[in-house]
Order: C-alpha cells, then structure tokens, then sequence
C-alpha cells in the first residue's frame, strides 16, 4: 500500500472512465430513445473536494451521452472526452492542455478499453468490480463497486496521499 501511497502523492490530474467507474454501468432507455444513467452523489462531492485541493479533474469516455455532459457541467469538469472509444488520443490531448505527464496522472477505469491508459497512469486504479485483467494490470482497487462511491475513495486516497484529508474534514467539523 505504501508505494500507492506514493504515487498518489505526485497526481495533479484524475482522470475517470464513466460506464461502470461513474456509474454503475447498467445503460437505461426508455420507449423514446432517452438514456439515463445513475451517478452516486458521493462521487461527485468527492470530485468537489478533490478540485478544491488543486487537483484537475478529467473524463475520457468510449460513448457519448447528454446525461454525462449534464452531469460534468454540474461537477464543474472542464475536461471532457465523450466519444472516444479509442481513448489514447484523448489521453495525449488532455496531457497536452494540462500540462501534466502521465507520472501525474491518476486514470480510474473498469474495461479492457481503460488498459492504455491504465498502463501509462502513474497510478491506474480500477473499481472493485471491474474486468478480471483491468485489476489485475491496476496499482490499486477501490472497495466500493463503479457507481457506488467507488470515486470518492479514490478521491479520498488522493487528498489523504497529498495531506489534505485533515484540513477538509476538519472545515465540516467546525
């Protein structure tokens, strides 16, 4: 746990699937074509948390939804890939406007299509219930399953790597 501990001290940006890492991957249509998907609201006050300590926070997603948009524009994520089931080209475009190296990068993934970005992450996490070869290719895998605050301790881990846990959960003490 200690050399997670360590990667997690150098990430400046988390970067998150969303099908199965931010929710929990069941897809739901009704009769007029509209999707809906379910995110956990402690995910998202984790996301808030971990922004307020300087960390970027990015999605690279393999579809394309108006919920995810929805819901990111609520979160206040500024990078956002949705459509991209080849996430490598992303992944570079998202580096190269951060400004961040992978060493920096965090990637939160579930399915084989989060592997090249798992592999190049300084620190490739997967969710407790994720593909048999994502964890076994992962530095690191959350308690919680995808969409069910699986996010939030990741975010967790991060701030409490970083040293910023105390001062956050302190501001809710006072």
């Amino acid at each position: 746990m200690q050399a997670v501990i360590e990667k997690a001290r150098k990430i400046k940006l988390l970067v998150l699937d969303v099908d199965g890492v931010l929710t929990d991957g069941r897809l739901l249509f009704d009769f007029f074509g509209n999707e809906y998907k379910f995110f956990h609201a402690r995910d998202g006050h984790g996301i808030k948390l971990l922004k307020r300590t300087g960390v970027d926070i990015a999605i690279i997603s393999g579809r394309k939804s108006k919920s995810v948009a929805l819901r990111m524009k609520m979160l206040g994520i500024q990078y956002v890939y949705q459509g991209h089931e080849n996430k490598r080209h992303a992944f570079e475009e998202l580096l190269g406007k951060t400004g961040h190296t992978p060493e920096q990068t965090a990637y939160v993934g579930d399915d084989l299509l989060d592997l090249p970005l798992m592999v190049r992450a300084g620190l490739a996490v997967a969710v407790n219930d994720a593909h048999p070869d994502v964890k076994t290719r992962a530095h690191w895998s959350t308690t919680l399953p995808g969409g069910r605050g699986a996010v939030r301790e990741v975010c967790d881990l991060i701030m409490q790597a970083q040293g910023n846990y105390d001062a956050i959960l302190n501001s809710y003490l006072q």
